[in-house]
């Protein structure tokens, strides 16, 4: 079924028909027919995007975690329908409990934005020589509605992934999973909805075709695809994403590599980590991963060791029923896909030989072949890669991969780029000047690289698995498009507008306060004030001090900081001072003492310091005062009931000289206490 308009549509009843790639029975038909494609889009721009704009970064955030702990406690549910996906319980594992991961991960994202429904980005620009003319970079949600259209491969994963970002973006979605395993989708989907976490309008579901869909978007809207690179192209070059300079992210299928270095010997721990690796990546989801090693680059000297010892893992792995005990493979996700790795295996056959597995046999437990789309791993061995090129160039999307030598790292690096642009890459060694050499070289043909040592092998997550903080995608054959990649993920949903104006202007339009704006002054020290009286801006100045030598010495006492420019004036020649400076950071010390109340009040703790600078020496006979200024104000969440209610507010520090020129600017944090503290 669909989830369109805020309703459960059921298509037609002739539509595609689902089957359980485990035994072939069917499962459901899938079908949009009678849908309203513009309508959909519509419905979701205008109800849920509306919504959703009002929230702020940590509602929506707050939202995603709700969401997140809701399906996690369902995912048993979720596991058993996998199954019929083909997948094992660790690939539903990396399916489903990886896409439940993203969204607590963008749920704790929401910390790095304000608790604001608009954010800034980047630093503030000084557009005029006196400063009354600046500019910022704001970011505000678009006005349309992302359109994930998602392939076979992660039904779980595909969509959360995806809907964690824009959600927390401010930006609804519409999902169209490949109808082979959208019936996985639509559980997920039906746990959402039925939650009610979601604002009506944030999310809606297309199990059967989405032809058509394209026509119907505006500039607003945001097209992300995940699939086949021909696909991919095909639905990039629609006139109207053309005409509207619609945003589209790509994530196409790739052929990946995985290299041991040169430097690796048999006998060490970073060739069995590489025998590992090849094996999980070329079983796990029986090879159906757009990140799964397509090609095996290995030192010409160790081909023979390597073929011994990765046959022998291939080998151990048993495929079946997932339901069996011991079974470390499933099917292919239809029978569709199974013809279409065949004939890739066939043509790849032409110019390299299977030392691996069979075309047309393959052993498993519990499980009848004629029924099952099940597959043997094939492993391919290409003698001459420069040469015989086919394996750079086709991909069978299944448990299919090419084991090939090569003589220098440099030979490694240029292999690697002939696969014109992959989603991932790793290295397997423990040499990291091989693994300097390696990355830099290869780096711009790959949108990751994991350098995978003895260091790091038992917590790293492994060459197939993205993670939500890092950026997903590649260039060139992989689609050159970018998914996730923490906060950066959140701006592409985002438009980001240049605002040019005065200081105080731009300091009431962002909430922050801009150097050179208008101050507040008040009767009341502002540290006398809980978080929600503070105003934008507020602003006390401090009394003056006048530092003295014997200010410099005692700091240098305490501090033991005896650096000659403080403490030595007769090595001064050839410096920039002329005379004992005081210490930067005794400026700064003092500069706490005249502006702090001391008296106990809302402030509860002093958080951090950020963005410090020294501009101007303070010689001993100068005189400084500060002008502490409330510059933002963060909003923090309570843990628990018990906890206390507060903010952080971050308060630029001024401090200036008897000219009235700054010496040291900085950024301190302090912890106030809410006047509210329900």
């Amino acid at each position: 079924m669909n989830y369109a308009l805020g309703h459960w549509v059921a298509g037609s009843d002739d539509g595609q028909v689902l089957y359980n790639a485990i035994n072939g029975k069917e499962i459901a038909s899938a079908s949009s027919k009678g849908l309203d494609f513009g309508m959909m889009l519509e419905y979701g721009r205008s109800k849920g995007g509306n919504t959703l704009r009002k929230l702020t970064f940590h509602e929506r955030g707050r939202m995603l975690k709700a969401l997140a702990i809701h399906l996690n406690a369902k995912k048993e549910d979720f596991y058993k329908i996998s199954w019929a996906t083909g997948a094992t319980r660790v690939d539903s594992w990396v399916d489903i409990d990886g896409g439940i991961g993203n969204l607590f991960a963008y749920a704790s994202l929401r910390r790095q934005f304000p608790n604001d429904t608009f954010c800034l980005e980047g630093d503030v620009a000084k557009l005029s020589k006196n400063g009354t003319f600046i500019g910022h970079h704001i970011c505000v949600p678009k006005e349309g509605i992302a359109i994930h259209i998602n392939a076979f491969n992660f039904p779980v994963w595909g969509m959360l992934e995806k809907i964690a970002v824009n959600l927390l973006a401010g930006v609804p979605a519409l999902v169209k999973p490949a109808t082979v395993t959208c019936f996985l989708t639509e559980a997920v989907v039906r746990e959402i909805i039925a939650s009610k976490i979601l604002p009506e309008g944030a999310l809606q579901l297309i199990c059967g075709s989405a032809n058509g869909i394209l026509d119907h978007v505006i500039s607003q809207d945001i097209v992300t695809f995940t699939g086949s690179a021909s696909t991919g192209k095909m639905l990039k070059s629609h006139p109207r994403i053309l005409e509207e300079a619609v945003p589209f992210n790509m994530e196409a299928d790739s052929l990946n590599c995985c290299v041991l270095g040169a430097d690796v010997n048999p006998n060490m721990a970073e060739f069995d980590l590489f025998i590992k690796e090849v094996q999980r990546e070329i079983t796990t989801k029986a090879g159906q991963k757009c990140t799964a090693v397509r090609r095996i680059m290995v030192p010409e000297n160790l081909i023979e060791d390597v073929q011994i010892a990765l046959g022998k893992r291939l080998a151990s792995t048993t495929i079946g029923d997932p339901n069996v005990e011991g079974v470390r493979m499933g099917a292919l996700a239809s029978f569709t896909q199974l013809e279409e790795v065949k004939s890739k295996v066939l043509e790849l056959s032409k110019t390299q030989e299977i030392i691996y597995g069979s075309l047309n046999k393959v052993d498993t437990i519990g499980a009848d072949t004629e029924r099952g789309a099940f597959f043997s791993p094939i492993l391919f061995f290409n003698k001459d890669p420069f040469k015989n090129t086919d394996c750079h160039n086709l991909e069978p999307f299944g448990p299919v991969s090419t084991l090939m030598p090569y003589k220098t790292t440099e030979d490694a690096i240029m292999l690697a780029k002939m696969g014109k642009g992959s989603l991932v890459c790793s290295i397997i060694t423990a040499n990291d000047k091989i693994a300097k050499e390696f990355v830099l070289g290869s780096a711009s043909m790959h949108g990751r690289i994991l350098i995978l040592n003895n260091d790091c092998a038992k917590e790293s997550t492994g060459h197939g698995s993205p993670m939500p903080m890092l950026t997903h995608g590649g260039p060139g054959r992989a689609g050159g498009g970018e998914e996730m990649g923490g906060k950066r993920g959140v701006f592409h949903y985002l438009q980001r507008t240049a605002i040019q104006g005065s200081p105080t202007t731009l300091s009431n339009i962002t909430n922050v306060y801009q150097y050179g704006a208008k101050q507040i002054e008040k009767d009341i020290h502002p540290f006398r004030k809980h978080f929600e009286e503070l105003e934008i801006g507020e602003t006390v100045v401090s009394h003056k001090h006048t530092v003295s030598e014997a200010d410099i010495s005692n700091f240098a006492n305490v501090s033991g900081d005896n650096f000659y420019a403080h403490m030595d004036a007769t090595s001064l020649e050839g410096t920039i001072f002329t005379q004992r400076v005081a210490h930067g950071y005794f400026v700064l010390s003092k500069a706490a003492g005249l502006f702090v109340d001391p008296k106990k009040g809302p402030v509860m703790l002093n958080y951090g310091l950020e963005e410090c600078r020294f501009t101007k020496p303070v010689y001993p006979g100068m005189t400084i005062g500060v002008r502490l200024t409330v510059k933002e104000k963060v909003d923090t969440e309570k843990k628990n009931e018990e906890d206390i209610a507060k903010g952080i507010v971050k308060w630029l520090v001024d401090v200036y000289d008897e000219t009235n020129e700054t010496v040291a600017i900085a950024t301190i944090l302090t912890m106030v206490k809410k006047l509210n503290q329900n």
